[in-house]
């Protein structure tokens, strides 16, 4: 029986979304102005220097995969001959720009309706709920209420958070509402005790999730640690983990997977810190998830560290380590797996403010059999789920059209 794994690059979008306008991000582009900044010498930094350097996922096709979407190969990623791997991209066809919907819709739920959003850049939250969730907490007050990066407001208030007491507090393009605290200072348990508080709090404003950001250090050396939380709205409609679980298939889920689908769908959790021990749980999964299984992974760093804090040097050594380290999981892959790379929505360094990017997303397939192809610009990105279901030999979802694999 074949296996599968899903592995989202988080915010690798390639550009050329349909309706970019509506989201006032017309030319956005991540994978292509990472590697024009890298040939520009806007790269340089992190380790690295000079064009992008990705051998591996150039040859399976993601510079093919950009031109489906964008209509050119970036520099440095011209092929000499064919893709070797399954190349195209996704129009994502749900509302919104965010990590739910993304991830969703690639699971076969496009998302339909409108999420609630926090969109003052300052002053972000509405002034009630503030009052409510320093009351229902037993706060000294909170520290925040804006539109920032995660790591960069713990750099900003994480010295005077620990001396007053008081959280966190911000948001970003998302339907979200993050808390930051101390793990010492204000406590773990504490502050998702006040997560739960605020997800009550935050349903009045159909905000899809509340996330516990707990991290450790002093000032001048915070670090967020892998003890994030997130308290999310359940998917709609019955996912391709749903029905996976369904079929008495194995779901593993790596990363903030678990999270993003409300603890529905996955039968191990696997928790890591960054993308180098988030390929090393996906090896570990290669190597030990049965037959029938998916494995699904997000590499959350590409978004978290280098997306949102607009930092192309950082970005493309992100991309570049990723690349590295893929030929590892090509040699423990078994014969009939099937690996997808895909992304949940853009996050263009280049771009101007600090929030996600409307664009499309790359579809890049290979295995052991797998034969190059391009696939065409898929409409909606649950086209992913459609085909793993196929490819798994389960029942067909409700949405997307299944593109061939072998």
């Amino acid at each position: 029986m074949p296996r599968a794994f899903l592995l989202v690059l988080d915010g690798l979008g390639v550009g050329g979304a349909p309706d970019a306008e509506r989201f006032g991000d017309v030319g956005a582009d991540t994978l292509g102005h990472i590697a024009a900044g890298c040939a520009a010498g806007k790269g340089d930094g992190h380790g690295r220097k000079g064009l992008l350097a990705v051998p591996n996922l150039t040859s399976l096709g993601l510079g093919e995969a950009h031109r489906v979407a964008s209509g050119g190969v970036p520099a440095g990623m011209t092929l000499a001959g064919p893709a070797r791997g399954i190349h195209g991209s996704a129009a994502e066809i749900s509302s919104g720009k965010d990590t739910p919907s993304g991830h969703w819709e690639m699971a076969g739920v496009p998302v339909r309706f409108d999420w609630g959003y926090f969109t003052a850049r300052e002053n972000t939250f509405p002034p009630e709920l503030l009052a409510k969730l320093i009351e229902r907490g037993k706060l000294p007050g909170v520290l925040g209420n804006k539109h920032a990066s995660g790591t960069v407001i713990i750099e900003e208030l994480g010295a005077e958070h620990v001396r007053t007491g008081k959280p966190i507090v911000y948001t970003s393009a998302d339907s979200v509402f993050q808390i930051a605290c101390h793990e010492t200072a204000f406590g773990l348990e504490r502050l998702y005790d006040l997560c739960h508080v605020a997800r009550i709090l935050v349903d009045d404003y159909k905000i899809g999730r509340v996330i516990a950001r707990p991290f450790v250090g002093s000032p001048g050396s915070f670090k967020r640690t892998g003890n994030r939380h997130d308290y999310a709205v359940p998917p709609p409609a019955p996912t391709l983990l749903d029905n996976l679980i369904e079929a008495k298939r194995s779901v593993i889920g790596i990363g903030k997977i678990d999270d993003i689908f409300a603890h529905k769908g996955v039968t191990r959790v696997v928790k890591a810190d960054g993308n180098a021990e988030l390929f090393d749980a996906t090896l570990a999964a290669a190597q030990d998830a049965p037959d029938g299984a998916l494995v699904f992974t997000n590499f959350v760093d590409f978004d978290m560290l280098w997306g949102h804090r607009r930092d192309i040097a950082g970005y493309a050594a992100a991309l570049e380590y990723f690349d590295r380290r893929l030929p590892e999981l090509e040699r423990v892959l078994k014969s009939g797996d099937l690996v997808i790379l895909t992304a949940d929505h853009g996050n263009d360094p280049s771009w101007q403010g600090s929030d996600h990017t409307r664009e499309q997303v790359p579809v890049v397939g290979f295995g052991p059999g797998v034969r190059g192809e391009n696939i065409g610009l898929r409409q909606g990105m649950a086209d992913i789920g459609q085909t793993l279901a196929r490819h798994l030999g389960i029942a067909p979802l409700a949405e997307g059209v299944a593109f061939r694999v072998r």
